[in-house]
């Protein structure tokens, strides 16, 4: 988009300064305008990337005419440098009335062959409810998230709104190893370390280790740096992204 939206807006921009007429810029002004309106009405998909390897995300911004052909060109673009296992239709937020383009945009997703997760929540409305229908009737995929004004999910995720938009800008959060061993349980229950102080000791005296001074403090060893992982936070996300992984797991093992 930022392409689009460099090379017109620099040949306008050249082209009205040798304009008399415009003064003080106002002609760039208005054609910098006129570009970007006409640049952001054409961005139909949103997003395009590639989630935990495998798994082709696209996010729908408004169903336009332009959406078949731009699905059809990012799955390939992914296709092309990734093994693509599945993919993701977020229609979180999306909106749009032009209901002709719902079947070959339909068409664009079948003919991947890929299993689908298709992504809802309660500002999803127009032609884009319908297209989540649609893939849920022609069995291509299964529905995520939150009701519609129509339109009930499979599998039902509610999420606040306000964080789902938060969601959308960074679905990832990043943890450590601690911050997962500190939310980790057992049996459902929190986890309770036992080990005594005279345990730790026995431990010591059986490893060799010499034990410090009655007036000498201990010294304290330091923890070693724990590897980083991110993970979903987006939860109707992470609903999608491991049904992909479960298909994919379940489609391996009938090999």
């Amino acid at each position: 988009m930022r392409v689009l939206f460099t090379f017109p807006l620099l040949s306008c921009i050249l082209k009205t300064m040798t304009k008399r007429s415009f003064k003080h810029g106002f002609g760039a002004v208005v054609c910098a305008l006129w570009v970007l309106s006409d640049t952001v009405a054409h961005a139909d998909l949103a997003k395009a990337t590639v989630l935990e390897t495998d798994v082709a995300y696209l996010r729908v911004a408004q169903i336009k005419n332009g959406l078949p052909e731009e699905i059809s060109a990012a799955l390939t673009a992914l296709q092309a440098s990734n093994r693509i296992t599945g993919a993701v239709l977020d229609l979180r937020f999306a909106a749009g009335n032009n209901f002709d383009t719902l079947q070959p945009a339909e068409q664009a997703l079948v003919q991947s062959k890929l299993p689908l997760a298709i992504l809802i929540n309660s500002q999803t409305s127009g032609a884009a409810d319908r297209l989540a229908d649609d893939l849920r009737q022609s069995k291509t995929g299964l529905i995520f998230g939150s009701q519609t004004r129509d339109l009930e999910p499979d599998i039902s995720v509610p999420v606040p709104v306000a964080a789902e938009r938060l969601f959308l800008e960074d679905p990832y959060v990043v943890l450590t190893q601690a911050d997962t061993n500190s939310t980790a349980t057992t049996n459902f229950l929190p986890f309770v370390d036992h080990t005594t102080e005279a345990d730790l000791v026995r431990e010591k005296i059986k490893d060799g280790d010499e034990l410090p001074a009655p007036d000498q403090e201990p010294v304290q060893e330091q923890a070693p740096l724990q590897p980083q992982t991110s993970f979903i936070r987006d939860p109707v996300l992470a609903r999608g992204v491991d049904f992909i992984k479960g298909l994919t797991a379940l489609h391996l093992s009938r090999k």
